[in-house]
C-alpha cells in the first residue's frame, strides 16, 4: 500500500516540528531532511499499528486543502506500507541448520550464541553493518 501524506513543517528553535495534519501524530527533526525522514518513520509506524489493530487508516488529504500559517512548509511525505512493515519486522524466525558435531562441541564449550553468530555473519554478507 503506497500512500502520500501532507505534512507541515514548522522552524522552531532551531529544529523543525512536523504535523500530520491527516493522523494524530507529531514528530521533528533538527534539519528539513530529518524532519522529512521523521516523518515517513512516524506514518509508518503509525499504519503498521493501526492495521495490526484492524482499524480504519484515513486516506491523505488534498495538500491544496492544508492551510499553513507564515513561516511553515507544506509537502507531501510519500510511505510504501508494505516496505516499511517489512524492513521494521523484528519477530525472530526459527531456522534449522546443519553443522559439523566438532564445530558444535567447540562452539558450545566456547559460550557462543549460534543465533547471534548467524545474525551477524548474514548482515555482513548482505552488506547490512
Amino acid at each position: 500500500m503506497k500512500k502520500a501524506y501532507p505534512i507541515i513543517l514548522t522552524p522552531t528553535n532551531n529544529m523543525y516540528a512536523v504535523t500530520i495534519p491527516d493522523l494524530p501524530i507529531s514528530t521533528q527533526g533538527v534539519d528539513i531532511a530529518e524532519a522529512m525522514f521523521m516523518a515517513r518513520d512516524a506514518i509508518g509506524m503509525w499504519i503498521c499499528y493501526k492495521q495490526d489493530q484492524g482499524r480504519p487508516i484515513p486516506e491523505p488529504s488534498d495538500i491544496s486543502n492544508v492551510e499553513i500559517k507564515s513561516g511553515e512548509i507544506k509537502t507531501l511525505i510519500d510511505i510504501n506500507v508494505d516496505e516499511y512493515r517489512k524492513a521494521h519486522d523484528n519477530r525472530s524466525v526459527r531456522k534449522n541448520l546443519t553443522i559439523p558435531s566438532w564445530l558444535n562441541e567447540l562452539a558450545e564449550k566456547a559460550n557462543i550464541n549460534f543465533s547471534q553468530v548467524l545474525q551477524k555473519s548474514l548482515k555482513h554478507e548482505l552488506g547490512l553493518e
